[in-house]
């Protein structure tokens, strides 16, 4: 499985304008050598916002949305699937950080950010989702996850469902050292791939400097983009290697055991 990612700066509140960037910024074909998976940054059509009214995707009846239609047209051109979030308007008023998996099939899975970021204001606008969430493609299990949920390892604890953790995020560059310390913790306490895919750029709010990477189960460095304009970063998830990881060295098997309320 090759997965890739992209960072860039995204133009705030302009979910149109975001996707034909897009568009110009999506390879031709990404699954030439077998399965692969294109993962963009938390809110990628606006960037972060507390206050998402305007700009916000709007799911029709049949729950398709200007948003998920480009990322199944996208998934179905390039011939990998795609992985991003977006501002969602829920009905009944309200909105979720809502993270989109989406295969080249069209057949999709979404998970709703369960942990919002209160110092940011999104608990004022947004609801909290309930569900973990697990989706598969090309053999792999990814469980799904958005920014601020790094920095809750219970939530995330492998337990034996899934290979890899995607987190999206706008994470911000005056805490960018703790992002890049908790994305390898995960890596390790998991015994999984890990990839953060993090923005660039400035918002109202905050400075975004990248540092979006792709971790392996022993917290080694298969790719990163570092703190800079760097867009493009790619590495192969070997599933063979990380099962005979597992069996080798069985950290999970002697893993506490708990229930989430």
């Amino acid at each position: 499985m090759k997965i890739l990612a992209l960072q860039y700066d995204i133009l705030w509140g302009r979910p149109d304008e975001n996707l034909r960037r897009l568009d110009a910024l999506l390879p031709a074909s990404a699954a030439a050598e077998g399965p692969a998976l294109i993962v963009l940054p938390e809110m990628f059509t606006t960037g972060f916002m507390s206050a998402p009214a305007g700009a916000a995707d709007v799911p029709a009846a049949d729950g398709q949305s200007p948003a998920t239609d480009w990322m199944r047209r996208a998934a179905a051109r390039t011939g990998a699937a795609l992985c991003g979030s977006v501002a969602t308007k829920l009905d009944g008023g309200g909105f979720c950080n809502r993270l989109w998996f989406v295969r080249p099939d069209g057949s999709a899975d979404y998970y709703d950010k369960v942990h919002l970021f209160g110092y940011g204001g999104e608990t004022e606008h947004y609801r909290a989702g309930r569900r973990r969430v697990v989706a598969e493609h090309g053999g792999v299990r990814f469980l799904l996850q958005v920014c601020y949920d790094l920095r809750f390892p219970v939530f995330a604890r492998n337990r034996g469902d899934y290979d890899a953790i995607i987190y999206v995020a706008s994470w911000p560059a005056s805490r960018i050292g703790a992002w890049q310390t908790l994305l390898r913790a995960r890596a390790i306490e998991n015994q999984c791939y890990v990839a953060g895919v993090n923005r660039t750029g400035a918002d109202p709010a905050c400075r975004y400097s990248g540092a979006s990477a792709i971790i392996g189960p022993k917290g080694e460095t298969l790719a990163d983009a570092g703190e800079s304009g760097k867009q493009w970063l790619d590495a192969r998830l070997d599933m063979a290697a990380l099962d005979a990881f597992r069996r080798k060295f069985p950290v999970l098997a002697d893993a506490d055991s708990f229930r989430l309320d």
